[in-house]
């Protein structure tokens, strides 16, 4: 799997022991922040053209996650901003 710059520097930090666990009392306001960060609940139906589709679906194959799954996550980069256009 590829790592980009930020994630690995993430897993340097991890594994150098640099990560603590959160006390127990802030993990439940971790979990639901997450939870509501992510949680799907609204449908979106799009067209796209069928070579779009084909190398979306390429793309989540080898990364081994649904395209489905792979749209979405290229919608939230979008809209939070993180989406960068190569140069």
């Amino acid at each position: 799997m590829k790592l980009n710059k930020e994630e690995k520097e993430l897993l340097d930090s991890y594994e150098k022991g640099e990560w603590k666990s959160a006390p127990r009392s802030e993990l439940k306001r971790y979990v639901e922040a997450a939870r509501t960060t992510f949680k799907k609940d609204k449908r979106l139906n799009i067209r796209i053209s069928t070579k779009d589709l084909l190398e979306i679906q390429k793309r989540a194959l080898e990364e081994g996650i649904p395209y489905q799954t792979l749209a979405a996550s290229i919608l939230h980069k979008y809209v939070t901003g993180r989406m960068v256009e190569a140069k």
